[in-house]
């Protein structure tokens, strides 16, 4: 009896201390969160822009640790990497890793969770991905990374950097949403163009990058103190672009400093944005031999000029190249048996006589027709030439190089000579001979890249795309109508300098028959043609220089 009661007392002290230790576990965590919620309103009158500045250093801290963290993962990715490749070449070097897949089909964002199946930590494996493509896709993508980052820190964009002379200077070129005013001129370009075509489409997409860069910002900065609603922040448009450079440094990529002013609201703040397009690393797209030397067969048409035939023949017969066919078009009775008396002095010439008007458009197009080939299904390489023209062995080989059937045809930028009594006159030195006038310098001529008459390509090409207009008569204007049906239709043009091919200065006769846009055309040719632009200044002022020649030598 007395140990029962003890046990029945004994029980009823464990319960007593059991609900006064709920008690005061319950008063104990009111008190806790009372405190906590009244330190919460206390944070919640801090000042707003105070704790959204704070927020977003914040959420900037954060992507740094994601970015530490990623960059942490594809280290232990590449060592990874070379322990299988050590563990699964059984000693053999030079085994290659899988090769690289897309980000999106290895199933890897920023936010991948870690799976159970991966041996990669923070990587989500493919069905079909091993554990080798997946450290192989992260590398390629690390190595990308890098690569742009390197490419853009040695880029002149940020900071000058010491070149060896002014010469290695790249200059930028100014440009607005409808004038680009280019530094780099030819004779034919004008000084300030209409941005169209792949110029237009590379300038745009850098004001819209520069835009979302320039709104993103400014979002981020309006949150940051906390005054202005998304809806209420005043965003750029392209509206707001006011002008811009650009240049393309040809190892890193190309540069855009670009500059913004808010119409809205005008404001005269003024915001530059700078972007870059760096260049990827060199890639091998294809690799492939030459095809055979083919025949070249030159088509010249001619209407007298017999001494430049004459001096176009001695510079034919010199050429080595037996794979080498000449065909003379001549235009009227005037002259025709001296040229068939020059043209039968050679091998591999002849002349087809057309007793017409002149027309250079038709000449080429009885030519093609008229080439024969030794089998009736074979093409015809063919050289589209003038009389006035000097092109060495190595100028074919391009010829050849840089045409192909249904593919490409060859349109070489010639440099055409100046006048060799005015180039040589001003120096003070006698006129040497048409061979040794072929020389490539600012003084004895310029590249004509205003010209196209010159030009290698297929018959089949020529014939199918429908050669030149043929109610062109005279001078000029057929060759730029063929070379534009060419930039419409999806052959391949080659544009290129060649310094194997030049043009013969010769007097130029712009006569009254011509249309106004030929006559126009013809005049500025031969003033093109006839001396640099210094060599030009030095006849204007001639007499100038004479009579001060004069005083020092009175002087003297």
């Amino acid at each position: 009896m007395h140990n029962s009661l003890a046990s029945r007392l004994l029980v009823r002290l464990l319960l007593l201390f059991a609900l006064v230790t709920v008690i005061s576990i319950a008063i104990l965590t009111k008190w806790g969160f009372d405190e906590l919620t009244a330190q919460t309103d206390k944070d919640s009158h801090v000042n707003p822009s105070e704790a959204n500045g704070y927020n977003y250093a914040l959420n900037a801290k954060d992507a740094q640790i994601q970015r530490l963290k990623q960059e942490v993962l594809t280290l232990r990715t590449q060592i990874l990497l070379l322990q299988n490749n050590h563990s699964g070449n059984n000693g053999l070097p030079g085994r290659l890793p899988p090769p690289p897949m897309p980000l999106q089909a290895a199933g890897l964002s920023a936010s991948s969770s870690i799976s159970s199946n991966s041996s990669v930590p923070g990587t989500l494996l493919h069905p079909q991905q091993t554990p080798e493509t997946t450290a192989a896709t992260l590398t390629h993508h690390y190595d990308c990374s890098s690569y742009i980052r390197k490419q853009v820190g040695a880029a002149e964009i940020l900071h000058g950097l010491p070149l060896n002379n002014e010469y290695e200077m790249m200059p930028f070129n100014h440009f607005t949403f409808t004038r680009v005013y280019p530094i780099d001129l030819g004779l034919g370009k004008r000084v300030v163009e209409k941005p169209i075509g792949y110029r237009r489409r590379d300038l745009l997409e850098a004001v819209n990058k520069a835009l979302d860069s320039l709104n993103r910002n400014h979002t981020a900065r309006a949150k940051a103190k906390g005054g202005q609603a998304l809806n209420e922040v005043a965003k750029y448009t392209l509206d707001d672009f006011v002008e811009g450079i650009y240049r393309t440094e040809p190892t890193t990529g190309s540069q855009y400093e670009l500059y913004f002013q808010s119409i809205k609201h005008q404001t005269h703040v003024v915001r530059k944005a700078l972007i870059m397009r760096p260049f990827a690393p060199l890639q091998t797209v294809q690799l492939s031999e030459v095809a055979p030397s083919a025949v070249i067969h030159v088509i010249v048409p001619l209407a007298g000029r017999l001494r430049s035939f004459r001096s176009f023949m001695q510079m034919f017969g010199q050429l080595k190249d037996r794979r080498l066919q000449l065909l003379i078009v001549y235009f009227g009775e005037s002259g025709l048996k001296e040229a068939q008396s020059i043209a039968t002095n050679l091998e591999r010439v002849q002349l087809l006589a057309l007793n017409e008007t002149f027309s250079r458009a038709k000449a080429l197009r009885v030519g093609a027709e008229h080439i024969e080939t030794c089998k009736a299904s074979q093409d015809a390489l063919l050289f589209m030439c003038d009389v006035d023209i000097v092109f060495t062995a190595k100028f074919l080989e391009r010829c050849r190089w840089n045409a192909a059937a249904g593919k490409k045809v060859y349109y070489p930028v010639v440099f055409s000579l100046y006048n060799p009594h005015v180039v040589y006159t001003l120096q003070g030195k006698p006129l040497p001979s048409e061979e040794e006038q072929l020389i490539i310098s600012r003084d004895t001529g310029f590249w004509r890249d205003f010209g196209y008459g010159m030009t290698c390509q297929y018959r089949s090409d020529f014939l199918q795309i429908r050669g030149f207009d043929e109610e062109i008569v005279g001078w000029g204007g057929e060759d730029v109508m063929l070379y534009r049906k060419y930039v419409r239709s999806k052959i391949k043009i080659i544009r290129a300098t060649d310094p194997g091919i030049f043009h013969r200065w010769h007097t130029k006769i712009c006569t009254s028959s011509l249309s106004a846009d030929q006559y126009r055309a013809c005049i500025r040719s031969r003033a093109l043609n006839e001396a640099s632009h210094a060599q030009l200044g030095f006849l204007a002022f001639q007499d100038e220089i004479a009579a001060a020649s004069a005083m020092s030598v009175t002087h003297s």
